[in-house]
């Protein structure tokens, strides 16, 4: 029996113009292996002896923000006043690809720059399966395209080890983690007597002695990876934008069809956008109602509108009174 395998068009323009609006971020930056040495008498080290490679930003915010501009002019985009921090944001419409788009600006900046250390973050455990999904299915696709050697993992509390690799690996290393496996510091809990307690924070934030002594955390940290949120409108509160900061990210890239803050937005595709490029089906409205016949039933949606995570529709329906029934009324 033969394998059903996908097929993915490398060359969608709307794909392409969202890819290159992150690239263009880090314009005038000179490719980077990267490297550095991880040794134990260094300042902010990970006790181990081996060579170790990570991210280096090369140039300053001042050339980042002019980036930005650059990139919001070409996209019809509001100029920001200035850097809203290293957070960028991609807007892109549900069933447009977004999985793909920013698997995809994860080789590009290899490509482009040298970046190896990405780490994608998402709401759930479902949502961080289908990440690794989507990577497996993809795998051929980007292979053909890049032809660079990549490590795409799950962080496992249980396989620490892969903490490790990410840390010392000289390729592309891509770890997929749910907020809720480091978003509990130990600085989050406390004991009756104020003392705080290692024991309830997330594993990846104690000591272990299978990381020779150190947090796993740390490996990650010193790597300055670049921070992929898949769904940020889920992770804002304030203990969850603590802990991706505790990552140390060289930037944040946000992926959403629904920002709750578009932090220097570059790129755009909403919802009109997709239906004017014929990628989403456009979505009719139908009513259930007998001709003529006020005795028989009559519903009609009106709208829909979700605002803040909260769907609310208007529908028109018939309303009865005693023996009489009166025309359609409006009801939120």
């Amino acid at each position: 029996m033969s394998i059903l395998k996908l097929k993915f068009d490398p060359e969608l323009d709307y794909q392409q113009e969202a890819i290159q609006a992150v690239v263009d971020i880090f314009t005038g930056q000179v490719i980077s292996n990267g490297s550095f040495s991880i040794s134990s008498n260094q300042a902010g080290a990970l006790g181990i002896n081996e060579l170790g490679h990570g991210n280096v930003l090369e140039i300053e915010d001042e050339q980042i923000l002019k980036n930005v501009h650059a990139t919001q002019e070409r996209n019809s985009i509001p100029n920001v006043p200035e850097l809203q921090g290293r957070n960028f944001s991609i807007e892109m419409e549900t069933g447009t690809g977004k999985t793909y788009v920013y698997l995809r600006t994860i080789f590009e900046l290899h490509k482009v720059y040298g970046f190896t250390k990405f780490i994608v973050v998402v709401p759930s455990i479902p949502i961080r399966e289908g990440v690794l999904a989507s990577i497996n299915a993809m795998k051929d696709h980007f292979t053909s395209i890049y032809n660079e050697p990549y490590d795409a993992v799950i962080y496992d509390s249980k396989q620490l080890g892969r903490v490790r690799q990410f840390a010392t690996s000289n390729k592309i290393q891509i770890l997929i983690i749910n907020i809720q496996a480091f978003q509990k510091d130990v600085e989050d809990e406390e004991s009756s007597n104020g003392i705080a307690q290692s024991t309830k924070s997330n594993v990846i934030n104690r000591e272990s002695d299978r990381m020779s002594g150190r947090r796993p955390i740390e490996f990650i940290q010193a790597t300055n990876p670049i921070v992929i949120l898949d769904e940020p409108q889920n992770m804002e509160s304030e203990k969850s934008r603590q802990a991706i900061e505790r990552l140390h990210p060289l930037c944040t890239l946000r992926y959403s069809a629904t920002h709750k803050n578009p932090y220097n937005l570059l790129y755009r595709l909403s919802p009109i956008d997709a239906f004017d490029r014929k990628l989403v089906k456009r979505i009719e409205v139908a009513s259930v109602r007998a001709e003529e016949n006020l005795n028989d039933a009559f519903v009609s949606l009106i709208g829909v509108n979700n605002t803040d995570n909260k769907i609310t529709a208007k529908v028109k329906i018939n309303v009865g009174s005693g023996s009489q029934v009166s025309q359609p009324s409006l009801l939120d």
